[in-house]
């Protein structure tokens, strides 16, 4: 049987990291380094950004698994379901320099597994200092946290074309808690990098709206390596996060759109 050709991209994008994409050109992507062993029992899951589009539709899959979640959030959340834990806490606090809130909070807590979907825009956070203190500093406050109560899987939701080098400020954010999620040597990290996202979200955003139209006009040119860049579901990219942490194993892996939806249909 011929073997299937794959485009595998290895970008230096850190020092002392080589991070893998794959994406398959004839079929679902392949596995790049050690094979993704299954977790004999179900983790705990240590999530965040729960209350977002992605993070809500993950947190109802691992609900739905029956596994046990640590779902922190600013303000309550609207579920109440045995084995959540909802514990609340004040971002502007946490991010000071020195506070310890959130290591009080989480003290005698235990995590096999980290969920990353915090996420804002610039428009909501109110300027772009404030956008980077949620979707960098603390996201990577929370790495480290997670990494504290015994986390080895952290699974990080980015954004297609993250690199420090972007054009796009949002991209260069995304890529530093990136860089930054490296040094908190995780055994096992995927990053997951949906295009534009798909779902009802609390708040429209405007420009999300016009990006549906154009992407569902591009979608059929969107082939090969360029399929990275195809609007998806939020609801697939949290089965994908499912998905993976179900998965034991060791590495550093990026997941595109075609990775996520083959793992999205692995459940």
């Amino acid at each position: 049987m011929q073997a299937r050709k794959s485009v595998i991209h290895l970008a230096k994008v850190w020092p002392d990291r080589v991070l893998i994409s794959v994406e398959s050109r004839f079929g679902p992507a392949m596995p790049v380094g050690p094979t993704s062993i299954p977790v004999a029992a179900g983790p705990r899951v240590l999530l965040c950004g729960a209350s977002g589009l992605v993070g809500g539709q993950v947190l109802q899959a691992l609900l739905h698994a029956e596994l046990e979640v640590l779902a922190p959030s600013r303000r309550p959340l609207p579920h109440s379901a045995q084995g959540l834990c909802n514990p609340q806490f004040d971002a502007e606090r946490a991010l000071r320099q020195g506070d310890r809130s959130l290591d009080q909070l989480f003290r005698g807590e235990r995590a096999e597994v980290w969920i990353c979907a915090l996420g804002t825009t610039r428009a909501q956070a109110g300027s772009s200092a404030a956008f980077a203190a949620i979707d960098r500093d603390l996201v990577l406050r929370f790495a480290s946290i997670a990494r504290r109560i015994g986390v080895r899987h952290a699974i990080l939701v980015s954004s297609v074309g993250a690199h420090p080098r972007a054009g796009s400020f949002y991209l260069r954010v995304k890529a530093e808690a990136e860089r930054g999620l490296a040094e908190q040597n995780f055994p096992r990290v995927d990053i997951l990098r949906p295009g534009l996202l798909l779902g009802p979200r609390r708040e429209p955003r405007r420009a999300e709206t016009v990006g549906k139209v154009l992407m569902n006009a591009l979608r059929p040119i969107l082939l090969g390596p360029l399929a990275r860049y195809r609007a998806i579901e939020a609801t697939q990219v949290a089965a994908a996060a499912l998905a993976l942490a179900r998965s034991g194993g060791s590495g550093w892996f990026v997941h595109h759109y075609t990775a996520m939806e083959h793992l999205a249909n692995r459940r």
